[in-house]
């Protein structure tokens, strides 16, 4: 966190050597409470995620007195971080999403046959497909080499479909193989637009959500005017030094 930002290259040459889906840069910005924050997948720097900012807040919270800080991305975004107790509290913006036909090739890449719905999410360039059936969602296994040529100009495609238990309300998986990897794990970026998605849905305005990837997870999510709160827990499985020239 101390001393200057790296370069863009250099950050995106960390991101692909560490390897996980996003890597987090943050820089405390003067003697406030205020970080920047860079996000870099293995591919290219993104606008905005979700579980590196998490991960990231909880780093700060525990080398920090302070229980409220604020993020400043790439994209000037200044997301507002709460911890109460063990929780850590995500202030995200919230996006629209337009309607938007799919190409058969397109479904066919990811395993399915049809959808219920089909939209866009502009400012994220992200699809978003509804399904009727969890399980379905859950057992996905898509041609990521045709999904790719399928579809052009886009970050990634989300799919969800409404819960079949009293534990959750909404679950759904992410897949971005034009920006990133090929599946997300854990994905709250995606809640700019998928929370008021189930929540015009399922007329809710709190919410948790279940992301049926192979290695999964779930958070609780909550609209509030035109933000969004995620509710999430993180811990420290170890530090270290990058060294590097």
């Amino acid at each position: 966190m101390p001393g200057h930002m790296l370069s863009n290259e250099k950050m995106l040459q960390i991101a692909r050597e560490i390897g996980f889906s996003e890597t987090a840069f943050v820089k405390k910005i003067g003697d406030t409470d205020n970080y920047s924050i860079r996000y870099f997948s293995p591919k290219k720097e993104i606008p905005l995620c979700g579980h590196a900012t998490l991960a990231s807040a909880k780093i700060i919270f525990e080398k920090t007195p302070v229980s409220s800080i604020t993020f400043i991305t790439g994209e000037n975004l200044h997301l507002l971080i709460k911890k109460d107790g063990e929780n850590i509290i995500m202030e995200f913006p919230v996006y629209d999403t337009t309607p938007l036909a799919t190409p058969q090739s397109f479904l066919n890449a990811l395993g399915l046959k049809s959808v219920i719905l089909s939209s866009f999410s502009k400012k994220n360039k992200i699809i978003l497909l509804e399904i009727a059936d969890p399980g379905i969602l859950a057992a996905l296994d898509p041609d990521f080499t045709a999904l790719l040529n399928s579809y052009q100009n886009i970050n990634g495609v989300l799919v969800t479909a409404p819960s079949d238990t009293a534990e959750y309300d909404f679950h759904y998986r992410y897949f971005w193989p034009w920006a990133g990897t090929n599946e997300d794990p854990v994905t709250g970026g995606v809640q700019t637009f998928l929370a008021r998605y189930w929540s015009l849905k399922l007329n809710k305005t709190k919410m948790k959500a279940f992301q049926s990837s192979y290695r999964t997870g779930f958070m609780t999510v909550e609209l509030l005017n035109d933000k969004v709160l995620i509710y999430g827990t993180a811990v420290i499985v170890f530090e270290g030094n990058l060294l590097f020239n």
